[in-house]
């Protein structure tokens, strides 16, 4: 019998179509979430030291939020074409894009970790003083301030995810109504 060892760019292709057709699972609240953000935040860091902030952000960063289990990261950069140079060295670093996704999203770039086939981390690349970077912490604190906020994103979410279980686009903009009205409430 031949030992024949895996191509690791096939194990990789593989990994990343599994990741981007990984359907949407809420689970439960893990608190190692939090430490795991602090761990990619100081790789970052340390690998790009032109991020301005580096921000936890999305549900895996609201204790007892139940998420997909994907560690949501938004790094600000001085200009766009900071974030553009970024993207590259990114991708040589464990992350990986969508050219046409990003070139959808105007004066923001997103990028995803991957591993085993599931998604691991979001990155989202944002200007210093964007409203989208301002909304996301406002929107993260209220759901860590205000518990009945939580219980009922919470809810939404569950009934989304069951909803639309393989779109992640149509999951998103779904929520997008209540976000709005939480950060609208005083």
């Amino acid at each position: 019998m031949v030992d024949q060892k895996a191509d690791p760019l096939l194990d990789a292709e593989s990994s990343l179509n599994q990741a981007i057709r990984e359907p949407i699972a809420i689970v439960p609240y893990d608190s190692a979430w939090p430490s795991q953000f602090e761990l990619e935040r100081n790789r970052l860091r340390t690998l790009f030291p032109r991020l301005l902030l580096l921000e936890h952000i999305g549900s895996t960063a609201v204790p007892g939020m139940p998420a997909k289990p994907i560690i949501d990261c938004m790094a600000a950069v001085a200009s766009m074409e900071v974030a553009d140079q970024l993207v590259a060295q990114l991708c040589l670093n464990g992350y990986t894009t969508s050219d046409e996704f990003n070139r959808s999203l105007g004066d923001r770039r997103w990028l995803m970790r991957h591993a085993a086939g599931r998604r691991t981390h979001h990155l989202h690349l944002v200007l210093d003083q964007s409203v989208y970077l301002a909304d996301s912490i406002r929107f993260r604190d209220k759901l860590r301030g205000h518990s009945e906020v939580a219980r009922r994103y919470a809810q939404l979410k569950y009934e989304l995810a069951s909803e639309f279980g393989m779109d992640r686009e149509a999951y998103t903009t779904a929520k997008t109504a209540f976000i709005v009205a939480a950060l609208r409430e005083a």
